[in-house]
């Protein structure tokens, strides 16, 4: 079925000749034609990348980074013509983090790969010198109480250690079975006893979720000179970085195989030392956070609308390529590629560069919350957050009715967008993970642009490697421009896309309910 298209010159375009670059579209629809002309031969995305990713760089919720690039976004779009606006939806806690340096001082002399957890202090820029010491086994709360007496001015490994840090694939490629199993059991057995030893430090009747920050605040309150964790990605020399807990003592996270080396020491008596320099400045009262928005608005439908999703906040330990500076560049560029094609659009074409996803989609729920008119309004949304690679599956997200419209969408790429796409309906409605759901939750067609996840979350997914050299610039460019397309075709689609869902089945096979939306946390201070 084709979309039926408006006049060329109710567009604002002309008829363009065919483009020698691309030889299998599979419309005449000069629209089409154009965008591929914009977006595949004429990309923006590396320059407007460089900018946003090594310039800025990451950009936390309430940093200055973050700040930036919503500056920066504003004068984008200014420059390509795309009416833009910052939305405040709250604020968050304020952090201004400096260098950081760890070394090992004794029982020999190494500099260790660490990165602050994010809004954690720092040492006032002054070198602290303290022993570094495990969590020992605690046999009561009495021996626990006894520990803690004897931790202040020591760095405490907070974390279970690995037992090794090649990445899973090798191992299981290069190694005989029965040592992948010997490493799997003693991995297990290490998480194991770290957990009581945390339990032991614990008080009684804390659950899981809680169990790290009560033991954290327990060793700040024992006067503890810093914290040491490690968040093992099962990749190469990368860690994962995340928010601190402790609020008056640097909490940092070490790389697999440094926090194995200290963990090793402490546990055998061989008396290791570390030296801790660390600048970080917290400001007192919380600062703004934002939204940006931008517009090309309707002409024949202004009040539906149809729009482009991506979170501009990322977190700090490398610059936020992959989260999410690809999709921030993404819906920049195929905003671009709309102004420059298809200026005029049949219904409103918006696009959100969300913050505080990394703090539970916060951005994107105080959208939806401040402006009903848009969801009820909304044709459907288009979010992207993962990573590089081209797009690999459209999934339905169980809205049973908008099959007919996605087919439609999907079937106006070129075949050079749209043979690595996989789409997938109704498909499984996701409950987390990203910008989209807070869109399901309302009962509005909300789809995930998704590349694949395997490498993502492996090597970049929050963690000190997700750097510029990982983006792959040809599917960048591919990815813009199918974003552009698919929300032309979205935008001059004929038919309203339907809201209805099909039947969710929970582990069991029985029927389970929507989910219920979450509220925006409009402050750091608030209640999740």
């Amino acid at each position: 079925m084709r979309i039926a298209i408006r006049s060329l010159a109710a567009l604002g375009l002309v008829a363009l000749p065919a483009l020698a670059s691309a030889q299998t579209f599979r419309t005449a629809d000069p629209v089409i034609r154009r965008m591929w002309q914009v977006g595949m031969d004429s990309s923006q995305t590396e320059r407007l990348a460089q900018v946003l990713i090594d310039s800025i760089g990451p950009r936390l919720s309430g940093t200055a980074g973050f700040e930036s690039a919503v500056s920066w976004l504003e004068r984008t779009y200014q420059s390509f013509g795309v009416p833009a606006r910052r939305e405040r939806y709250g604020t968050w806690r304020g952090w201004r983090a400096g260098p950081v340096h760890l070394d090992l001082m004794a029982p020999h002399v190494r500099s260790l790969e660490a990165r602050f957890l994010a809004w954690s202090p720092g040492t006032g820029g002054r070198p602290v010198d303290g022993t570094v010491v495990a969590i020992p086994a605690l046999a009561d709360a009495q021996a626990a109480d006894a520990w803690l007496r004897t931790v202040r001015g020591s760095f405490v490994l907070a974390s279970a250690p690995e037992p090794m840090c090649r990445a899973p694939q090798e191992l299981a490629a290069n190694a005989r079975a029965a040592t992948v199993q010997r490493i799997a059991a003693r991995r297990t057995e290490l998480q194991r006893e770290h957990a009581q030893r945390l339990q032991a430090l614990a008080p009684a009747g804390t659950t899981p979720n809680e169990l790290s920050r009560v033991v954290h605040a327990r060793l700040e309150a024992a006067g503890v000179a810093g914290i040491l964790t490690s968040l093992w990605s099962n990749g190469w020399g990368v860690n994962k970085i995340f928010g601190a807990t402790a609020e008056r003592v640097p909490t940092l996270d070490v790389s697999c195989e440094d926090y194995g080396l200290m963990h090793r020491l402490a546990s055998r008596g061989q008396g290791p030392r570390a030296r801790l320099t660390a600048t970080a400045e917290k400001p007192a009262a919380e600062v703004p956070m934002f939204n940006v928005v931008a517009e090309l608005k309707g002409t024949e439908l202004p009040d539906e609308y149809v729009l482009l999703s991506a979170h501009l906040d990322s977190w700090h330990g490398a610059q936020g390529a992959t989260d999410n500076g690809t999709g921030t560049i993404t819906m920049l560029e195929a905003m671009r590629i709309l102004k420059a094609a298809y200026p005029r659009p049949r219904r409103t074409i918006l696009v959100g560069h969300w913050g505080g996803e990394e703090q539970g989609t916060i951005g994107s729920l105080a959208f939806a919350e401040d402006h009903p008119e848009v969801v009820q309004g909304l044709q459907t949304v288009f979010n992207q957050d993962n990573g590089t690679w081209r797009f690999e599956m459209l999934e339905g997200q169980g809205f049973i009715g908008a099959s007919a419209n996605l087919a439609r969408w999907v079937s106006q790429l070129p075949s050079e967008l749209s043979d690595s796409l996989r789409l997938q309906v109704p498909g499984a409605q996701a409950n987390t993970g990203s910008d989209h759901t807070s869109f399901v939750c309302r009962s509005t067609p909300a789809f995930r642009l998704q590349s694949p996840y395997a490498e993502y979350r492996q090597y970049t997914w929050h963690t000190n490697r997700d750097t510029f050299d990982k983006i792959v610039f040809d599917d960048l460019r591919q990815n813009a421009t199918t974003a552009a397309m698919l929300a032309y075709a979205a935008s001059e689609d004929p038919t309203r896309t339907s809201h209805d869902v099909a039947i969710l089945l929970g582990a069991n096979g029985q029927p389970r309910s929507w989910p219920t939306c979450n509220k925006a946390r409009r402050s750091a201070g608030a209640q999740p």
